[in-house]
């Protein structure tokens, strides 16, 4: 696309807040260099390919559809020109033990009757409560989380001051979830979205139940070939825009006056831009990048961040058909509760993990040879703790002999593919502070404006997007940090 050019500008990290800016940023007539250390776009959402199997690395759940799609229709393009999405139905299903499993139907009506059927009055109830988190989602998007989030005063308007109230931020979301459910295991169905937002229920925001309208009333969905055809598909944009990519190419340093950004040193060269975004790990890129002296935090800012979990991961090929299962399972056969302190108070492994099954094979035959499955585990955990290879096999043990329990047959030994992932190669692989995989705890003192701030506050050329600035974590968010920053650069940068 053509477009009187603006000037120059280097984007850094190609995961979605990074293609995301780079497409803005394209669009408005920027001249955009876009730089990924790995051969591969899309950050924690690449793709492990091997022996036949095709792994989404990182994402699995498709939440927020009118996110992407909106971004592309502002492209003038339509989404569905680029992939192909399928609603799945159930939603997914949740093991609470042997012989009790309940599956999320995407019929609003028949969730209702679910409810029902487990807690009488429960039914109307969900009702009421999805209507009040219809409310929170549709504010949240429209009034809240598409600012940079640079002052308190971008929230002193109308629309937002009229929905302080009705947007329960000072109540948790366990205590609201109480006042509509009774029975333990709708209250860890209506909990388990927060699981990851870094904080027990009892002290996440009652406006997280916006959440539960994203998971019940928006569906979810599946990008058929996997969750990497959706960075696929921004790439595919990008190109269409007129980014250049440089693939396998490794930032070193940001070169700087004290004022601004010269340029960027990669293994073999330097680039020089007149603006440049990173959507690297933000911690990396001001401790690193720049380093402590020119970085816009000091190291004991980070040090005091509160981290929302990282995880244990698991990519697991079988050679033969598993009853039982769904595309996405939760088996929460063990207490909430105990897993989500060990991770928040304890800091620590848990004794009785929770944990997550993708298995896409269930809807998608191109992701693992006929007549196999594709498993992705992934068990929840503190950030920052001691990784080995005896405690990735103590938890891989674990998972498969709870998962043979729930299918109701032995399969560790038609195990042909496995690898496993945590803390270390996070760090590895993304730089990311103390291992993270979910960036900073959505608490209300790291919300908005009290996040770090997109801009550096000296080197007036450098911005910074993704899952440690605003809105957060998370496929959607970062899509719209990527927007944010672009649009604010668009309107606010000279040049």
């Amino acid at each position: 696309m053509k477009q009187n050019r603006r000037g120059s500008a280097i984007v850094i990290g190609g995961g979605f807040a990074g293609l995301s800016s780079a497409i803005c940023l394209a669009t408005a007539g920027f001249q955009v260099t876009l730089v990924e250390q790995h051969d591969q776009t899309g950050g924690r959402a690449r793709l492990l390919s091997d022996g036949g199997f095709r792994f989404d690395m990182g994402p699995s759940w498709y939440w927020m559809p009118e996110i992407p799609a909106q971004f592309f229709a502002r492209m003038g393009r339509s989404l569905h020109d680029y992939l192909t999405l399928t609603r799945l139905d159930p939603s997914y299903q949740v093991i609470f033990g042997k012989n009790e499993c309940v599956e999320m139907p995407a019929s609003l009506l028949e969730l209702e009757s679910l409810f029902e059927e487990i807690e009488p009055g429960a039914g109307i109830k969900l009702r009421l409560f999805l209507k009040e988190a219809e409310f929170k989602y549709k504010t949240a998007l429209n009034s809240y989380i598409q600012k940079p989030g640079l002052s308190i005063t971008e929230y002193f308007n109308r629309e937002v001051l009229g929905s302080v109230f009705k947007m329960d931020m000072l109540s948790s979301l366990s205590s609201h979830a109480r006042k509509f459910f009774k029975d333990k295991r709708l209250l860890q169905i209506i909990e388990f979205p927060v699981l990851f937002l870094g904080a027990t229920p009892d002290k996440i925001p009652a406006l997280y139940s916006l959440m539960n309208y994203a998971d019940m009333a928006l569906g979810t969905w599946y990008p058929m070939g996997g969750m990497h055809e959706l960075s696929k598909a921004f790439t595919r944009l990008a190109e269409e825009m007129g980014v250049r990519f440089m693939m396998k190419t490794q930032v070193k340093r940001l070169i700087n006056d004290g004022k601004k950004v010269m340029g960027i040193r990669t293994d073999d060269q330097i680039l020089n831009a007149d603006v440049i975004v990173s959507g690297a790990d933000y911690h990396h890129t001001d401790q690193v990048l720049l380093g402590p002296e020119t970085g816009n935090y000091s190291d004991r800012y980070w040090e005091s961040r509160e981290m929302a979990p990282s995880c244990l991961l698991y990519y697991v090929g079988v050679c033969k058909k598993l009853p039982g299962l769904r595309h996405h399972n939760l088996f929460f056969e063990h207490d909430f509760d105990d897993h989500a302190q060990a991770i928040y108070q304890e800091k620590s492994w848990p004794e009785k993990p929770l944990f997550y099954l993708c298995c896409p094979s269930q809807t998608d035959p191109s992701v693992a040879p006929e007549g196999m499955e594709n498993l992705f585990f992934l068990i929840p955990t503190a950030p920052g703790l001691a990784d080995d290879e005896a405690i990735r096999e103590r938890y891989f043990r674990e998972v498969i002999s709870r998962t043979e329990l729930h299918c109701g047959t032995r399969f560790a030994d038609d195990i042909i593919y496995k690898k496993s992932y945590a803390h270390n190669d996070f760090v590895r692989d993304y730089h990311a502070f103390k291992g993270n995989a979910y960036g900073l705890a959505n608490t209300l003192g790291q919300t908005a404006f009290l996040k770090p701030s997109i801009r550096h506050r000296k080197l007036s050329n450098l911005f910074y997007t993704g899952q440690l600035t605003v809105p957060g974590p998370g496929v959607p968010p970062a899509i719209l940090s990527g927007q944010i920053v672009a649009d604010y650069i668009i309107q606010h940068h000279q040049l």
